[in-house]
């Protein structure tokens, strides 16, 4: 079936999270999305379903980063994410020059593939989110889950990077120190 589809593009869509739909309860293969003109389903891969299942919340704003794939036979197009990038709740619908200016100026990737999970992934990251917050420094950060990160003997993994810079295979309380250090007003 796979051979059916031609590979049309990548796709960058911000929206707001509707709810998952699938063809059984509990079970789930797609997110819907609310766009300004329509809503759209996309395809989530099986690694991040679990996950996505627990994090997201209907009517949160999301990014979702995928692939657009043409069925040759039919002509329908299908979507399939990569990633997403939960942003939180916004009250006031914001136009896209208002969503250009205020850009993170740090990011931490995390790998949610089992390896990282099973190894204390879940754990690192809450104990991050939790530095993080007592910190002050949440609102400045985005983090993001990711698939496979390609370096599974570190298992748990995660990437910070700040602008141009990336860090490697660092404790959550060395990342705060890193953020506070660059992010914050010395004074």
């Amino acid at each position: 079936m796979g051979h059916h589809y031609l590979k049309l593009s990548e796709f960058n869509i911000e929206g707001q999270f509707l709810g998952f739909v699938g063809e059984t309860p509990g079970q789930f293969k797609y997110l819907q999305l609310a766009l300004e003109s329509e809503n759209i389903q996309i395809k989530i891969p099986k690694e991040l379903r679990h996950f996505l299942n627990l994090s997201l919340v209907p009517g949160e704003q999301i990014r979702v980063f995928g692939i657009s794939q043409l069925n040759t036979h039919t002509g329908e197009i299908k979507l399939k994410a990569f990633r997403i990038t939960p942003l939180g709740f916004c009250s006031i619908q914001k136009t896209p020059i208002q969503q250009q200016k205020y850009t993170p100026k740090a990011r931490i990737l995390i790998c949610q593939k089992s390896g990282c999970t099973k190894r204390g992934g879940r754990s690192l990251l809450s104990e991050l989110e939790n530095i993080l917050c007592d910190r002050g420094l949440s609102d400045q950060v985005v983090i993001e889950h990711t698939s496979c990160l390609k370096c599974c003997k570190n298992a748990p993994n995660f990437i910070l990077q700040i602008g141009t810079k990336e860090y490697r295979n660092i404790r959550p309380d060395a990342i705060a120190s890193l953020l506070e250090n660059s992010l914050l007003p010395s004074g």
